[in-house]
């Protein structure tokens, strides 16, 4: 666990972080793109970190990658790469930086040290995990295997390397149902996510999709009722569904998509008010680009992805720390699975 007394400490040895009005007026360009969600006060208390990052990151040639549930100040102010799973994947294959910052949570930063294992790969928060990731091991697959014999499977990027080298290929929301057509057996067997397999299943009905009983926190707490109480009281709201959350939620919403597909969506449709039931910090991080679109409803927080803020980055480039690292011959089998999605992806312009 960070010692965050002693971060802050050594950080106020080395760089003026005090509020700054006056150099926050100075970066107007940046804030910009966030100053429909985030209050001049709190873009004074960011400025001073965002600048001591973006300086230090071409002294150490670093990038940041970051997913788009990333709060609006490190997805605007300080991001090289932004994206969700697929697109982060992708985009550390082409990375020219010697050090790569993974603005996301464990697995993501294992993924591009895979795809990266001569680069140093730095997590901000090592506590950063994924409940889906935590859901499912090698011998969890190795029991799906028992249970479904000679049936390929299709694990999701939400997952830990070992159980990637486990698996025979990757997907992500974006591209799941095309990765699970394309296999060639009858049976395909998904993992972790119970949702996403049960949603894929309705639009892959060719095949038959066996699945491991694992859930994202953020997304299995919403409800079909949810929505539908929202529609009478917001009548008019477009309702778009990450595939993450339970079928009957998807089926009530008007569109389902990857965090990816959902800003596509948004940025195409431009509905006067839209409600995402995703992660609260999509809708913040694209609100200013959409002036024209009220986003409204619930939201539900990852308090994994919360554990990435500009003081960890800041300190993780000052200090280097904490570098991920992979064992080599679990890194060989889970990059096979990865680069497997990535070029059927690439084969179906995904």
């Amino acid at each position: 666990m960070l010692d965050l007394t002693t971060l802050r400490g050594d950080l106020a040895d080395h760089y003026d972080l005090a509020p700054n009005p006056r150099l926050a007026e100075s970066m107007s360009d940046l804030y910009a793109k966030m100053d429909r969600v985030v209050s001049p006060a709190d873009w004074a208390i960011y400025a001073p970190y965002v600048k001591a990052i973006n300086e230090l990151k071409a002294q150490r040639n670093a990038a940041i990658l970051a997913h788009n549930y990333m709060t609006p100040d490190i997805y605007h102010g300080i991001s090289d790469v932004v994206g969700d799973s697929l697109q982060l994947a992708i985009e550390a294959t082409k990375v020219e930086a010697d050090v790569i910052v993974q603005a996301g949570v464990h697995f993501m930063a294992e993924t591009s040290k895979i795809l990266n294992p001569s680069k140093t790969v730095l997590m901000p928060d090592m506590e950063a995990g994924c409940s889906l990731a935590s859901s499912i091991t090698p011998e969890g697959i190795a029991e799906m295997r028992a249970k479904y014999p000679g049936a390929p499977v299709v694990t999701y990027v939400n997952t830990t390397a070992e159980v990637k080298a486990a698996s025979d290929i990757c997907c992500t929301s974006s591209n799941a149902a095309q990765i699970v057509a394309a296999q060639d057996s009858d049976t395909v067997i998904m993992t972790p996510d119970q949702y996403l397999a049960q949603n894929v299943a309705k639009d892959v009905p060719g095949k038959r999709i066996v699945w491991w009983e694992g859930s994202c926190i953020v997304h299995e707490r919403y409800t079909a009722q949810d929505l539908k109480d929202f529609r009478e009281w917001n009548p008019g709201t477009r309702i778009i569904a990450h595939p993450e959350c339970p079928p009957d939620v998807v089926n009530e919403a008007d569109f389902s998509g990857s965090t990816a597909g959902i800003i596509s969506y948004v940025e195409k449709e431009r509905p006067e008010k839209a409600m995402l039931v995703t992660e609260c910090s999509m809708a913040s991080n694209i609100s200013d680009a959409l002036p024209d679109v009220d986003f409204v409803g619930p939201c539900n927080m990852c308090p994994f992805m919360k554990k990435i803020t500009l003081e960890k980055v800041l300190y993780s480039l000052h200090t280097m720390s904490t570098p991920v690292e992979v064992d080599p011959k679990v890194a060989e089998g889970a990059r096979v699975a990865v680069e497997r999605m990535i070029e059927v992806s690439r084969k179906m312009g995904l």
